[in-house]
């Protein structure tokens, strides 16, 4: 008997973050989506558990964000340690974990991975879809048909399953035919290497420990996210969630490494003697006796980036598959969780036949180089937290101040809010003058505004969920008798069936692909949001007041902080992955039909 034979539309290998958040936001709208696993279970204890504010941000949008800040543990302050002069270490100085002044959740979340897991896990039950373990590919095959590759209905990707749990080699057996397959199976992923793509860059010299427990120390800032450097060594702590503690702590090459093969060994190390090396790196405070050891494992820093995402735009790489770098920026998980995020929507609007293929392309794009970015990034940190601090007898090593200060030059980067996609079919950059203070190619700003028709705040990133729709946000400044005329001209312009509403929207549904949201000017005292032309509120709470609340302490001054002028009627288009694709005035219609043109297919 043949193998099984089956078709889908999207298949995901891999269910570790990057894996789980494309299932999920696929599944959440609809789309047909299978994800497969070769682990019998979720990661149960250790792995990643840093989840940056931006991160935060994005599952907020999938509402998600509630359960992760509920469970997790979060970190406010960042402290620094030193040699000090009595020989052992003293806190140097105290910082904000967060330095991005943008951000909305002004702290970062840790929660070990296999809890972060599970809430994707619930999610995706909720819509009818569960991980299929253990499951391994052993096969891939993608068609050279143009025609096939080109037609968004075929099915141009054979996936031969193995299902592990079966013992008969011929029942286990599956062939799956997909329309586009996302590879999220890891460092040593099986799909980057089936699709032979290489990856670049290199290994470190640094070879790190990491261990979880709950400690008993006389350390003052345990509950701190806290750099170490002493002569002893380096040690990086992360407060996690309950009483649990993760040691990063630097190890040398006579702790680890194989004098014949010149290779990390594991088995050299375990858990008792990375803290017997952490004791030293703490003099004078003390690390007693602890609790049970949760997770702990050995690792050299590599730093690589994929030579490239996809193959034929049929099958991508993603997370930990095209990129690796050291955990202790908090990036790893991040990094792979946003790539899905970029990457979902994408392929939701081509499966749909809303977008052309060309949109894929964007992916590797704005991915890749922000992959390299952030390995960039990388060797600089990684060089300042592994090097040797500076002290009366080595004046070359690395001072308080230097550490200090990459660390808050970087904070944009590190917190996820400062990712800047470069111009592209999604980002245009024509019109930026017109809202200078909302940069095109970077996340919209997290901002109170009002709602015109009952006065109750509202935060402006809570009204762009990932739903796979567009949000124009309309800033029609203050609703005079003129500016009502000009916007009751602009509806019936953007209402004519050549527009780009009724160009783009499938079956004249513009709901299903845009999203209208109304920001006026003015005060809570004379506002009519019913003036406002219906086109423009599809729904009375998607009208909005840039004032403040009834007690004066939240919202208003958008439009100052925007660089938006009030005189002007200025539409911002917001991307389904909250990026600000482009901005026009209404005067520039036609460059709004252009930018989406370029992308989307008119519908009939």
């Amino acid at each position: 008997m043949p193998p099984a034979e089956s078709y889908v539309d999207v298949l995901v290998i891999g269910a570790g973050p990057a894996g789980l958040m494309c299932a999920n936001a696929l599944a959440m709208v609809g789309i047909n989506v299978r994800i497969i696993d070769q682990r019998p279970a979720k990661v149960a204890a250790g792995q990643a558990d840093g989840i940056q504010p931006r991160t935060i941000e994005v599952l907020q949008s999938y509402g998600l964000a509630e359960r992760l800040i509920r469970e997790g543990n979060q970190m406010h302050m960042c402290a620094f340690y030193n040699p000090g002069r009595n020989g052992g270490i003293e806190c140097t100085g105290r910082t904000p974990s967060v330095t991005a002044l943008t951000a909305r959740f002004p702290f970062a979340i840790t929660l070990h991975q296999g809890a972060i897991e599970a809430i994707f896990l619930d999610s995706m039950n909720v819509h009818g879809m569960a991980v299929e373990r253990p499951m391994i590919p052993s096969a891939i095959e993608i068609s050279d048909n143009v025609d096939d590759l080109s037609n968004v209905t075929s099915y141009p990707v054979k996936v031969t399953l193995e299902n592990l749990a079966v013992d008969d080699k011929q029942s286990r057996t599956e062939i799956v035919c997909a329309k586009f397959v996302v590879g999220a199976d890891g460092a040593h992923s099986w799909v980057r290497k089936a699709l032979r793509i290489s990856m670049e860059g290199g290994q470190t010299d640094f070879i790190w420990g990491v261990v979880d427990m709950i400690p008993d120390t006389n350390f003052p800032d345990i509950r701190n996210k806290t750099a170490i450097h002493s002569t002893n060594g380096s040690c990086m702590i992360i407060p996690r969630e309950g009483d649990t503690v993760r040691f990063y702590i630097q190890l040398s090459d006579r702790d680890v490494v194989d004098p014949a093969s010149g290779r990390v060994d594991k088995s050299r190390m375990s858990p008792e003697k990375l803290l017997e090396v952490a004791k030293k790196t703490f003099h004078p405070f003390e690390l007693r006796n602890h609790q049970e050891i949760e997770w702990w494992t050995v690792y050299t820093i590599g730093q690589r980036v994929a030579s490239t995402y996809s193959s034929k735009e049929r099958v991508f790489i993603a997370g930990d598959a095209c990129h690796t770098h050291s955990p202790k920026a908090g990036q790893g998980m991040n990094a792979s969780m946003n790539d899905t995020h970029n990457l979902a929507w994408k392929i939701a609007h081509v499966l749909r036949g809303w977008a052309s293929t060309s949109l894929l392309k964007t992916y590797e794009l704005e991915r890749r180089k922000y992959a390299q970015d952030l390995i960039n990034f990388d060797k600089e940190f990684s060089t300042l937290f592994s090097g040797k601090p500076r002290t009366a007898e080595n004046q070359d090593g690395i001072s308080h101040e230097q550490f200090l200060t990459a660390f808050q030059a970087f904070g944009g980067f590190t917190s996820g809010v400062g990712v800047h996609y470069s111009s592209s079919a999604i980002v245009e950059v024509r019109h930026q003058r017109y809202a200078r203070g909302l940069i095109i190619g970077q996340r919209m700003l997290p901002q109170i505004f009002i709602h015109a028709a009952n006065m109750r705040p509202v935060e402006i990133q809570d009204m762009l969920p990932a739903d796979t729709r567009f949000k124009l946000l309309l800033f029609v400044g203050h609703l005079t008798e003129i500016r009502i005329s000009q916007l009751n001209l602009l509806a019936k312009d953007l209402s004519k069936p050549t527009a780009l509403f009724q160009k783009y929207s499938p079956h004249g549904n513009i709901s299903s692909l845009f999203d209208i949201v109304t920001v006026t000017a003015g005060k809570k005292d004379d506002i009519n949001y019913l003036n406002v032309p219906a086109l423009f509120r599809p729904h009375w709470s998607k009208v909005l007041l840039d004032d403040t609340d009834v007690t004066g302490t939240k919202g208003g001054n958008a439009y100052d902080r925007f660089g938006i002028d009030t005189k002007d009627v200025i539409i911002v288009v917001i991307r389904p992955d909250g990026y600000v694709g482009t901005i026009a005035p209404s005067t520039a219609l036609e460059d709004l039909d252009e930018y989406f043109g370029s992308f989307l297919l008119p519908q009939t």
